[in-house]
């Protein structure tokens, strides 16, 4: 079915819709960014109108391509998109924007708004989050497409500002999306030299068409306030299959506001009613406020029409590709629902049983046992790979026209793996993760904020987990990242002790509806041992490891301070102190259990003391006011890493007669 493209005429007024229905919103609102939306509707027309793939009926369909709004500020102009296109997103809504419990926030938030793929508005990283989505898209062609029928052919489109290419992620994304040939990503830049400074030349002076060319790209330049260099430009894009594209299209901030057009001030500032008034009457806009006209919402409903049409085409030959291709179709049908084997926890157990060893070592072998039977596991590492032990053995490298594989390279760029992997989870189909050293996790937060912030099965596995790092010294020593992680809401951290934990922390990730981070060990661990403790126990976050009849202190620690912990409560045994040992491998995890789950492994009345290679803060719900920490606040040192325990007072010894000093008190 071939597509006839809405004619200028009419892509003006779709446009000009968006644009005062875009201010009045705001308005209303007394609160928002006017000067995209109004800058960039005739991008946002041209691309939604003739080139985007979706059906408002069915907002998750696989084969629907994807849009995302790098520049979140602008939201009005893609919720006012999702309202002219069919979506579940009413003019009560619209004039709601920004408002308690609408569906209208200040920035789009996915699982918020039906059509929102992304949350965006931390500029940059809708960016590398479209290169995630396009990654993924080429690993699901390459599984599912077969000659006969391509159940993935979509593109991933993505609406860009200048902040986007200033900050330093999308550089990094860039690169990487360049070097794998993504031709699938069709990106437009909506250039319109200000910010909210003023013009970007305050601080702006690079010549990013050659910065894109240099990375790889093909990159176009048009003017963006007219529809047919942009439906041109899209078009030329989407049959550059060999390149991401980049569309570099010169807008004007707040096009038609005739007197702020141009300004710095329509960045961020309601246009207020007068100057609405006076760009009404600049556009030729007779419509009342908050009102489509007719012939707008008639052009928006024949291309939804026409989108329909071909969405019933693709299910009829999807279902034909199902019947046909059986494997195949089972292995879809896995992978986009994400299931997991019934029998996966005594699978990873069996993976460790017994073994001692660092635990990114034992995370590496349970990897490859959860690479086999959960085919949507994918991901890589920022160039750390060999010391992460987070390769899939067997499996090829992702590289340009190569997408079987499941090792991922994302090169030392940390920002942007965070990022991309967010985008492969966003995308669906793939459970994926990234590996780096904890100490590089501050480059990854952003990342993990959002991560958590979508509720995204995103996995994060950080080794080298503590100042026992040793000779690298204290620039690659962590010693407040635990903590700073634990303080970012919905995101688990785990912090395993051994290898049993260790496993059991891959079945957490696996099954917890949200980002995880996997907090390993560089230095070997004994094998912790333990009585009558089961995986539904250990898998609370905090349980007993050892008990006595009368316990004088409960002892709580995690990841390599645990069997140190065991070490202390037998030399505080034969000094006459009786102690219980608890390992919390998971604070989240053990602070959400039932008050009286809690009260029974850490004994309410019993003093307690916290055990941790690092700074404390996360423990204090945990310890109260009264208890003990034994951690780190200050800097580590580079000697190796018995040279480090000593003196900063790792030992079991020094552990024991703190412990002991603390009961004196």
């Amino acid at each position: 079915m071939q597509h006839i493209m809405i004619p200028a005429a009419k892509a003006r007024r779709c446009a000009d819709a968006i644009r005062i229905l875009s201010a009045e919103a705001i308005d209303k609102a007394n609160s928002g960014h006017p000067g995209l939306p109004m800058g960039a509707a005739d991008c946002a027309v041209a691309l939604w109108g003739n080139f985007l793939e979706f059906n408002p009926d069915d907002p998750a369909w696989e084969n629907r391509d994807r849009f995302i709004l790098s520049a979140g500020h602008g939201s009005m102009l893609q919720y006012s998109l999702l309202h002219l296109f069919g979506f579940d997103l009413p003019m009560d809504e619209i004039k709601n924007f920004r408002q308690w419990g609408s569906r209208t926030p200040g920035h789009p938030e996915f699982g918020h708004t039906v059509g929102v793929e992304v949350t965006t508005g931390p500029l940059g990283q809708g960016f590398a989050n479209g290169v995630g989505m396009g990654i993924a898209a080429k690993m699901a062609a390459e599984r599912f497409n077969t000659v006969d029928f391509k159940p993935v052919n979509h593109h991933i489109y993505a609406l860009l500002g200048d902040g986007c290419l200033q900050e330093g992620i999308s550089y990094e994304a860039a690169a990487l999306a360049g070097h794998l040939k993504l031709g699938n990503l069709v990106y437009i830049y909506d250039s319109n030299s200000i910010t909210i400074e003023g013009k970007t030349n305050l601080a702006w002076s690079e010549d990013v068409e050659v910065r894109f060319n240099a990375c790889g790209w093909h990159v176009q330049k048009i003017d963006g306030h007219d529809n047919d260099q942009i439906v041109a430009a899209i078009a030329a894009a989407k049959a550059e299959t060999s390149k991401p594209s980049l569309i570099i299209a010169t807008t004007m901030i707040a096009y038609g506001s005739p007197k702020c057009q141009g300004s710095s001030s329509a960045h961020g500032s309601p246009l207020g009613a007068d100057e609405i008034a006076a760009t009404r009457a600049n556009l030729g806009w007779e419509a009342p406020a908050f009102e489509i006209p007719a012939d707008v919402r008639e052009t928006c409903a024949d291309r939804v029409a026409e989108l329909k049409q071909h969405y019933a085409a693709w299910q009829r030959g999807f279902e034909a590709w199902h019947a046909a291709n059986p494997e195949k179709a089972a292995l879809w049908d896995q992978m986009w629902h994400k299931r997991l084997p019934a029998n996966l926890t005594d699978e990873l157990l069996a993976v460790v049983n017994g073994k001692d060893g660092a635990t990114r070592a034992l995370s590496g072998a349970v990897l490859q046992k959860v690479a086999e039977l959960v085919p949507s596991v994918v991901g890589g590492s920022a160039d750390l790979a060999p010391s992460n032990n987070s390769d899939i053995k067997g499996s090829p490298s992702v590289q340009a026209d190569a997408f079987s594989g499941r090792n991922l390279h994302f090169g030392i760029r940390e920002h942007a793996m965070g990022a991309i992997v967010n985008g492969m989870a966003l995308y669906g189909c793939f459970i994926p993760y990234g590996a780096t050293f904890l100490v590089f996790s501050d480059y990854c937060r952003p990342a993990i904020r959002l991560s958590a912030l979508m509720n995204q099965k995103a996995i994060s596995l950080f080794t080298h987990d503590s100042f026992f790092v040793g000779e690298d010294g204290p620039t690659h020593q962590p010693i407040e990242h635990v903590a700073s992680l634990r303080l970012i809401p919905g995101l688990q951290v785990i912090r395993p002790a051994d290898g049993m934990e260790t496993a059991l922390a891959w079945q957490a990730a696996l099954t917890y509806d949200g980002p995880t981070a996997l907090i390993l060990t560089r230095q070997k661990l004994p094998v912790i041992p333990r009585q009558g403790i089961t995986s539904e126990t250990i898998l609370k976050g905090g349980y007993t490891v050892a008990a006595v009849a009368q316990p004088d202190v409960v002892i709580m620690a995690s990841g390599s301070e645990v069997h140190v912990a065991l070490d202390a409560a037998a030399r505080l045994k034969d000094a006459g102190i009786a102690a219980n040992v608890v390992s919390v491998p998971c604070l989240e995890s053990f602070l959400a259990q039932p008050a009286d789950y809690r009260a029974g492994v850490l004994l309410p009345g019993v003093p307690r003391v916290a055990f941790e290679a690092g700074r404390g803060e996360s423990w204090g719900r945990l310890i109260g006011c009264d208890g003990l920490f034994i951690g780190i606040e200050h800097f580590g040192a580079s000697a190796p890493d018995k040279v480090l325990a000593e003196k900063f007072g790792f030992t079991a010894p020094q552990v024991a007669e703190r412990i002991a000093a603390f009961l004196k008190k």
